[in-house]
């Protein structure tokens, strides 16, 4: 274990690949922190969306079953303005880790696709993801392509059959995370023998208690996030500069 967490990046980037190509399976955790570097907002950092907007109400899903038009005209940006987002270098560093046979998974609490974007297969979205919009009364869908020009165009993507307005496949407060990609999320975290932990502050559960399960048979954790995390104790290395430490894992990659 770190005796000395959150160190600084310098001279210990090398310490962190030594860690991934050791492993035998690595996996990724990330969170907003990672698409920050996108243009993203993140939701309880020091500019997230809680400081402006009432997002708890904006991903709420009595609230969107009464007015829907509520939560399109509230993320007409900031979910279907993503087309105008690029990977940042943490999408782009994990994509090439995947492709090169030492990153076996990705887990993320992000709901803005961007690892897909960077090229990343393996991606278990456990807040649910907009890829797909859903009819909640006949279970019709949609594409995200397909709604962006109705929701850009401020208008409500509606059923083809009934009529009804789509809900996004995002987790809502209100709402239990998506069965099938948490059970995989476990399974990647039980047979883990390194995850890296990239933006996020491990404060939403029960996606946070992943890492736990990590800790439990006895894998190895990396932390890269802002601010200070709960087992940040527990990691082999940690760090608090995202953009720093993946511009130097590129570099040596």
């Amino acid at each position: 274990m770190s005796a000395n967490p959150r160190e600084t990046a310098e001279g210990k980037v090398e310490a962190l690949l030594a860690l991934i190509l050791a492993a035998r399976h690595c996996v990724a955790f990330t969170g907003a922190g990672v698409s920050t570097l996108s243009g993203i907002r993140d939701f309880r950092g020091k500019n997230g969306l809680y400081k402006t907007l009432d997002a708890e109400k904006i991903f709420d899903i009595d609230v969107f079953r009464r007015d829907p038009s509520f939560y399109y005209a509230m993320t007409r940006e900031f979910i279907y303005g993503l087309d105008d987002k690029e990977p940042s270098v943490v999408h782009k560093v994990l994509a090439r880790l995947e492709r090169i046979g030492h990153l076996s998974a990705i887990i993320t609490q992000n709901i803005d696709l961007l690892h897909q974007k960077a090229g990343s297969e393996r991606v278990i979205e456990v807040h649910g993801s907009p890829s797909t919009h859903r009819c909640l009364r006949c279970g019709t869908t949609m594409t995200f392509a397909e709604v962006v020009p109705i929701a850009r165009a401020g208008e409500l993507p509606r059923c083809r059959v009934c009529g009804a307005v789509l809900k996004p496949d995002i987790t809502f407060f209100g709402e239990n995370l998506p069965e099938t990609a948490l059970r995989e999320a476990r399974l990647e975290a039980r047979s883990a023998d390194l995850m890296l932990i990239l933006g996020s502050s491990l404060l939403v559960f029960p996606a946070a208690s992943l890492p736990e399960l990590v800790l439990d048979h006895g894998g190895k954790l990396a932390i890269v996030n802002e601010m200070a995390t709960h087992l940040d104790a527990a990691a082999s290395l940690a760090f608090s500069d995202l953009g720093t430490v993946f511009d130097s894992l590129e570099r040596l990659l």
